[in-house]
């Protein structure tokens, strides 16, 4: 589990593809001490597991399933990417809950500047707009992030100095694909109220779930 606050930037040292399956080496461009084998690191937002490890770098495998959904492909030898540490029990919580589990690949589209902060606009396929909400979170790249405006296939953000200058989001530009996280909580709340949506067996009926079903059971 992590929170979105990047702790800074890695580049990758190596990127060893086998068959669709990638073995990464990356290298932290800030203190990061104390790596432990098997301990989760995000990558881009990714969760990954430390194999190896030295001074301030680390080896980790992405399997085919984690290439083919997030943009860990279009990383090469080079790359500069965001890297997080798993979040340990008693830190702050400082951004949002984030599993590391990427739903989708979003798009920039458009970048202006707004003040000393810069807004991005952002594409990503429909099916996930119903879990992105005005001054809700998302997580983009790894970052947690306040949705300032959103549509039923697009995001904005507004981006601090401090996160352009702390993360690869400064040198975002339109074209430029991201790994989206949206938030855990409203894919529960969903999952929960399935047997009355009919999502559980994908069935099309008018949801069964009203005001007064929500007010009788205590809403």
């Amino acid at each position: 589990m992590f929170t979105g606050l990047v702790l800074g930037m890695g580049r990758v040292e190596s990127a060893d593809n086998m068959g669709g399956e990638t073995r990464f080496g990356i290298r932290a461009l800030f203190d990061l001490d104390n790596i432990v084998l098997g301990e989760s690191i995000a990558v881009n937002g990714v969760c990954l597991t430390v194999e190896t490890f030295g001074e301030r770098w680390f080896t980790a495998y992405a399997s085919a399933e984690s290439m083919g959904v997030t943009n860990l492909g279009g990383l090469k030898t080079g790359s500069i990417c965001n890297l997080e540490r798993a979040m340990a029990v008693g830190d702050r919580l400082g951004g949002h809950i984030v599993s590391g589990h990427v739903d989708c690949v979003a798009q920039v589209t458009e970048v202006r500047p707004a003040g000393e902060s810069k807004a991005y606009r952002l594409s990503f396929p429909q099916k996930q707009g119903k879990y992105v909400i005005t001054k809700g979170s998302v997580a983009l790249d790894g970052i947690s992030l306040t949705v300032n405006a959103c549509g039923r296939d697009w995001l904005e953000v507004n981006i601090i100095p401090e996160t352009q200058k702390a993360t690869t989001i400064s040198g975002w530009a339109p074209g430029r694909k991201v790994n989206m996280e949206t938030d855990i909580i409203g894919k529960y709340v969903e999952r929960m109220i399935a047997p009355w949506t009919g999502a559980e067996t994908g069935d099309d009926k008018p949801s069964g779930l009203t005001m007064e079903f929500l007010a009788k059971h205590g809403f």
